[in-house]
């Protein structure tokens, strides 16, 4: 499922939904880039809470996780300020620039946010 992250009519990102398991699961994960010049700008936090509202509150899936890398301290002010919690560390989670890189694992539940992440923000 992806999302196109626009600023001033201009794409500038992306967000995908991936992973998505019914059944008992019932959840997905998010992965999500923003080009530099658009950083800091409150685009992603917003972009993330909308298409977890969208999710938890629309489509009905109950949890939805975000992997990042631990040196990455943009996208953990991200989940941090969204109200996501830690679950852990996933040793040699992905495979990126020709290495196995470590990654934390957040994730946020339908019943941590009823009001929904958009209204954190």
């Amino acid at each position: 499922m992806p999302f196109a992250i626009t600023y001033d009519d201009a794409m500038v990102g992306l967000l995908t939904v991936g992973g998505i398991t019914w059944g008992s699961a019932r959840w997905a994960n998010i992965g999500y880039w923003v080009t530099r010049s658009h950083a800091g700008l409150s685009i992603t936090p917003t972009a993330v809470a909308m298409v977890c509202d969208h999710l938890l509150q629309s489509v009905g899936l109950h949890r939805i996780e975000i992997s990042i890398r631990p040196e990455n301290q943009a996208s953990l002010r991200i989940v941090e300020k969204l109200g996501f919690t830690k679950v852990g560390l996933a040793p040699r989670y992905l495979h990126i620039a020709g290495d196995w890189r470590d990654h934390l694992v957040y994730q946020i539940l339908a019943e941590d946010a009823p009001e929904g992440l958009l209204a954190r923000l």
